[in-house]
């Protein structure tokens, strides 16, 4: 291997990171071998191999990936704790939970739960492509009666939940009357808000969360926290027939009792519990799997609410632990017997709310973000409790996520309330140090010592003053691999790697992947596409012009006023007596595909799918202003220019 290769190259454990690694195999009960029973309990089938391949044979789901993980002892290089979440993850199949209801696990980042009705089968979330869905669904039907489905129900407003509905389902389906599609209030506004706005930056912050583009191994990613990973291949939507709105709700599907708990701003905007009383199976969604979640994951979103998130879940128990004997999650596996289920739950409660109200406390002390993430801890009765775990979440990033929903960004001293931009600081950073030679000695000194999170540090700011020092880089990606290595969460550890995989072999051209699929945009509300088109308006580009516009939809009575001035857009529900210079007619989809950059503007209007009356060029104009999103941008180096 030559020498470049070499440092490119991922690195062994050091001696701090074997030891920090070995603290934790002699801390933690491994010996417990509970989980792995229960996931395990009630195989039916499998995929072989676990392997999904699409029409047109590529692979969207390979579980082969991750055989380093059977049978193996614990690396230098993993946590030993992570390594057994990532070994429970690998367990995969038709599972039978009790009579009528089934799941099947580990073909995609969540689970499907089907529940067998009187006539058919009501499908609860859809996972998160329509090639995994629709493989799941055909694993059912090799081991029980193919029967048409009723219903599908999304737990909540994530698309590992819902993009593989047109997977096992049509929209004629729906159309027809077939099929009901049942969600919690706001799911489309949740959807609209978390897979538009924002979509292009939390996609690209995903791929370190993910560790996407990371390889599989024991040097690379081993899980997901949640799962192994979020499946390749197609997302779609199916807009809600039906909505669940009141804070408890009955609802008798196919001769099945559902109870229904709205759990809005918990883990998602738009979520809810369920309750199946027939069977005595209590499903939490995403608010009680195995391991601490985020109240802000590492790709970005609106800060949840740990209080709430709390106290849904003891709600649950008010109104559910006396009866239920079983409780299963849209993530991990499941959990049989009352009081494994209270002692499971009663523990997410008490760790939910003790992060949230420790972090206050601490606050209305006047610490930190920072300082508050150092000093919480789990109380001394929850540390042992394999389901309370930072696989996914972290009590550390978890109080800084509170901390900003309270008080925001700033931290109240006046140095940090304009500092310069990065980059900036950290050329003069870099001289006040002494220069990169003697940053470089002095951070290799602390890497030999173990001191990674120091040297992250420093060694970054390096990155950004001087982006072609090798040595910075090198040096750097060597410290975020050894706190990779180290951590327990699946998403720090992939966030670390795949950092330090970018800093070595530079940023991969992965090309455009944007989320906004067409079901995805045909489903939204109109306010979010003219909220999008507003984003993307560049405000160089738009001068001092000045206009209004009318936009009128084919099919539909929405006529939407959109005003350009002092370089913003804004829109309302147009007048008849409103003045205009353009009026703008075409189709929804059309309009849909137009916000997103997929149709050409002028191809629109000379195929006369776009038809505009008055000031043309207006029109022109104003989609000139626009700006197009780069996908992979700079995150571990600074912005070129």
């Amino acid at each position: 291997m030559t020498e470049s290769l070499k440092r490119k190259s991922p690195k062994d454990a050091h001696p701090s990171t074997v030891a920090t690694n070995k603290t934790v195999s002699e801390t933690l009960r491994f010996e417990d071998q509970r989980d792995f029973t229960d996931a395990r309990r009630g195989l039916i089938g499998t995929i072989p191999h676990g392997l999904i391949k699409d029409d047109h044979g590529n692979t969207v789901w390979d579980l082969r990936e991750y055989d380093f993980l059977l049978g193996a002892e614990v690396p230098e290089t993993v946590n030993p704790s992570l390594w057994r979440q990532a070994q429970l993850n690998m367990i995969h199949g038709l599972f039978a939970v009790t009579d009528r209801v089934y799941q099947i696990r580990g073909y995609d980042l969540a689970n499907m739960t089907i529940i067998e009705g009187d006539n058919g089968l009501i499908i609860f979330d859809a996972l998160t492509t329509t090639q995994a869905a629709s493989a799941a669904i055909e694993l059912y039907y090799q081991h029980r009666p193919k029967r048409p489905i009723v219903a599908v129900i999304y737990s909540h407003s994530h698309i590992d939940h819902y993009g593989g509905v047109k997977g096992i389902i049509s929209q004629e389906d729906v159309d027809s009357g077939r099929v009901e599609v049942i969600a919690p209030h706001g799911f489309m506004e949740a959807v609209g808000d978390e897979g538009v706005h924002s979509s292009n930056a939390s996609s690209r912050r995903a791929q370190y969360q993910f560790g996407v583009a990371l390889k599989r191994g024991p040097r690379g990613q081993v899980d997901a926290g949640l799962g192994k990973n979020v499946s390749r291949g197609t997302f779609s939507l199916i807009a809600p027939t039906q909505l669940i709105i009141d804070d408890t709700e009955t609802l008798v599907i196919d001769g099945v009792e559902m109870l229904f708990q709205m759990a809005p701003e918990s883990e998602a905007p738009a979520e809810m519990h369920m309750y199946l009383p027939q069977f005595k199976v209590l499903n939490l969604a995403e608010n009680a799997v195995h391991n601490l979640h985020n109240l802000l994951p590492l790709r970005g979103t609106v800060v949840r609410d740990s209080r709430l998130w709390s106290r849904y879940i003891d709600k649950a128990i008010e109104l559910y632990g006396e009866t239920c004997e079983i409780l299963i999650g849209q993530h991990h596996w499941p959990i049989w017997g009352r009081k494994e289920i209270i002692r499971f739950l009663e523990g997410q409660r008490d760790l939910y709310k003790h992060i949230h109200d420790q972090t206050l406390r601490l606050m209305n002390h006047g610490l930190k973000p920072t300082e508050t993430a150092e000093k919480i801890a789990y109380p001394p009765g929850l540390q042992q409790e394999w389901g309370l775990r930072e696989y996914y979440g972290t009590i550390r990033h978890n109080t800084k996520a509170i901390s900003q929903r309270y008080l925001g960004w700033y931290d109240g001293n006046p140095a940090n309330l304009n500092p310069l931009p990065q980059d900036e600081a950290a050329k003069r950073m870099v001289r006040y140090m002494g220069g990169a030679d003697k940053l470089l000695a002095q951070a290799r000194d602390d890497f030999d010592a173990g001191e990674f999170r120091w040297v992250a540090q420093v060694a970054s700011q390096l990155v950004f003053a001087e982006p072609d020092n090798e040595e910075a880089r090198f040096l750097a990606a060597d410290a975020f691999e050894q706190l990779g290595y180290q951590t327990e969460s699946a998403t720090w550890r992939n966030a670390y790697l795949f950092g330090a995989q970018e800093l070595r072999e530079g940023i991969l051209n992965l090309g455009q992947r944007p989320r906004l699929g067409p079901d995805l945009m045909e489903a939204i509300g109109i306010e979010t596409l003219f909220d999008y088109l507003a984003i993307r308006l560049n405000p160089q580009k738009a001068g001092d012009r000045e206009f209004r516009s009318i936009w009128r939809f084919t099919g539909s009575d929405d006529r939407i006023a959109l005003t350009l001035r002092n370089q913003t857009l804004t829109y309302r529900e147009a007048h008849e007596d409103g003045a205009s210079i353009a009026e703008v007619e075409l189709d929804r989809k059309t309009f849909a595909n137009l916000v997103i950059g997929d149709h050409d503007l002028d191809a629109l209007i000379t195929s006369g799918e776009l038809k505009v009356e008055g000031d043309k060029s207006s029109i022109t104009d104003l989609f000139h202003m626009l700006d197009s999103f780069e996908y992979m941008f700079n995150i571990v180096t600074p912005r070129a220019g």
